[in-house]
């Protein structure tokens, strides 16, 4: 894999983020990092997929929709009524065209780091994980919990998120993309039929 300069990355990307979007960039960064290091998957990936996983976060919905139609980018029903969903994709876009990542785990970590889905790889889960428990989230449901289980079992923190997002998202909150439904459905049924083989969760 390319040895990528963290350092001109990150002030790259903070030039396109508001100031606390970019403070929680750096969480993701630095929570990706720590639970990369506990899952002994490659470290610099979840740097740099944590430090851009947000990269198109700032940009206006209008203009979020116009790019991706002219990138030939598909929008779904869904994004186009909650066109900020389209950060994700726009984002791996980005990431490769801006800011040159050639790595493909890494585009996925970043272009599912926001609905997840099913049998993602375990940096995908790392991202996903890292941008729900940085360090400056407060508000989501059962926090401190998810916060502990993710450095013991990735699969059922994943698997936990799902579940609270998509109750957050049913209480009329926001749109509920079907990927995060199908996502947790895998999840779910990936944990009870693993419990009702006498195993536990690994990554």
């Amino acid at each position: 894999m390319s040895n990528y300069n963290l350092g001109k990355l990150q002030k790259k990307v903070k030039k396109e983020l508001d100031a606390d979007r970019f403070q929680h960039t750096l969480g993701v960064m630095y929570t990706a990092s720590a639970l990369a290091m506990c899952y002994k998957t490659d470290l610099e990936q979840a740097q740099v997929a944590g430090l851009l996983h947000d990269c198109a976060k700032c940009i206006p919905n209008d203009k979020k929709i116009r790019m991706c139609k002219e990138r030939g980018i598909e929008i779904t029903k869904v994004e186009l009524e909650a066109p900020y969903l389209l950060h994700s994709k726009l984002g791996a876009w980005l990431a490769r065209e801006k800011y040159g990542i050639d790595d493909s785990d890494i585009l996925n970590a970043i272009l599912w780091h926001t609905t997840g889905r099913p049998n993602m790889t375990t940096l995908e889960k790392i991202i996903f994980t890292a941008d729900y428990i940085e360090p400056h989230r407060y508000k989501a449901e059962n926090l401190g919990q998810v916060r502990a289980l993710a450095f013991h079992d990735l699969n059922l923190t994943v698997c936990q998120i799902l579940e609270d997002t998509l109750h957050y998202l049913d209480s009329g909150q926001g749109e509920i993309d079907p990927m995060s439904r199908s996502a947790y459905r895998y999840y779910h049924n990936l944990f009870f039929e693993t419990e009702d083989k006498g195993h536990s969760l690994t990554t």
